[in-house]
């Protein structure tokens, strides 16, 4: 096995990396969070509290109004040119049906070589589950074995019956080498590769969240990762190496600032409209125009999902005619956040005529994704 290198994308491996973290790393994996159902309560999952124990599903940060007809699914691989998707939850095998249709619908739209993996702890893993899973063409499995209790490790024979990749991912837990290093000596011959994620905080809400107890501290005042895993994981690198097994470690700073810049940028291109201004980072600067009682603020995501939307878009759209009775200018209505955009120099150059009619204008910093997070919102 080769020796442990850096990456140029601020991690490490041994071996080459998986087809599903190659595309990963380059922003064009679609998240598929398929449920927050999950048998499983792992005291450092990340997963939020509105997500999980609960049946919804999202195409990266798009929710999927309808499971049974994820046309935002679709949209989603398209706007951030995704050649394949991870399935993840809560655990996928709840719904096992569920993924195995979104696997094929996936296949169909984009293609065989549209590359998907699944990943999921080994709780409801058998073998009439996995080969539902191959029959449909899932070409890559990643399990998540509980660390702390071999139990249930045995089944992760029961994939090589398949010809799929199979790996390994966990998070690295500062005060488990020991029982990590076993998992790697039983899974050797077993799997292709292991992923080690740098483990991160979060700020889920769940009631098994129990990170805190663990006495996990962040290793800076920057970065959610855990002081202590990093260091370890580089030891495990060199252990899986010495075992003849490939190895990649995931940092936190590549999720943040290689996969999902990349992903940004991408969707940016595709989403923005022609007169909207994009960072080097991905985020869309442009003009709004907000109704009084809809500006950003504090209650805002609230009060737009209380909002009686077909009135508040019918008066959008008085004002978007009397804009352009009076200037000629590129003017869209935004009918998820109810406000109209506008370019930045326009809403700049006619700020007071604009005020006039009765609209709160600002220059919005935000994400080019489906919930448009603001980073920043200067009113004018």
């Amino acid at each position: 096995m080769s020796p442990v290198v850096k990456t140029q994308y601020h991690s490490w491996c041994t071996g080459n990396l998986s087809e599903g973290c190659i595309q990963c790393v380059n922003g064009r994996k679609l998240v598929l969070f398929i449920t927050g159902l999950c048998a499983q309560r792992c005291w450092y999952c990340p997963v939020s509290e509105q997500k999980f124990g609960e049946d919804v599903a999202f195409a990266n940060e798009w929710k999927i109004s309808d499971p049974k007809n994820p046309v935002e699914l679709f949209e989603e691989a398209r706007l951030t040119n995704a050649t394949g998707a991870g399935i993840t939850g809560g655990d996928p095998l709840v719904l096992t049906e569920r993924c195995v249709e979104y696997i094929k619908l996936l296949k169909k739209r984009f293609g065989k070589e549209f590359h998907i993996h699944l990943y999921t702890p080994l709780k409801l893993v058998t073998q009439e589950r996995l080969k539902k899973l191959y029959d449909a063409g899932l070409d890559e499995i990643r399990f998540h074995p509980n660390i702390e209790d071999k139990t249930l490790w045995d089944r992760l024979n029961l994939a090589k019956q398949f010809k799929w990749k199979i790996g390994i991912e966990i998070p690295v837990i500062p005060f488990l080498e020991k029982e990590m290093k076993e998992l790697i000596d039983y899974a050797k011959g077993k799997i292709d590769f292991i992923n080690l994620n740098e483990l991160e905080r979060s700020d889920t809400q769940t009631s098994h969240y129990k990170i805190d107890e663990r006495n996990l501290k962040q290793k800076d005042a920057i970065s959610y990762g855990v002081k202590g895993s990093k260091e370890l994981a580089l030891k495990l690198l060199k252990y899986a190496q010495s075992k003849g097994l490939a190895a990649h470690f995931c940092t936190a700073k590549l999720k943040d600032s290689v996969q999902m810049k990349n992903r940004l940028q991408i969707r940016a291109k595709n989403a923005k409209y022609d007169f909207d201004e994009m960072t080097e980072e991905g985020l869309l600067l442009r003009g709004c125009a907000y109704l009084k009682q809809l500006a950003p603020g504090a209650g805002y995501r609230e009060k737009i999902k209380q909002a009686d939307k077909q009135k508040l878009l019918r008066e959008l759209e008085i004002i978007r005619k009397t804009v352009l009775s009076k200037w000629e200018t590129p003017i869209e209505i935004d009918s998820e956040k109810l406000r109209i955009i506008l370019p930045i120099e326009f809403v700049k150059k006619h700020k007071l005529a604009l005020k006039k009619i009765g609209v709160i204008l600002a220059i919005v910093e935000e994400y080019p994704t489906a919930d448009a997070i603001e980073m920043t919102v200067d009113f004018l």
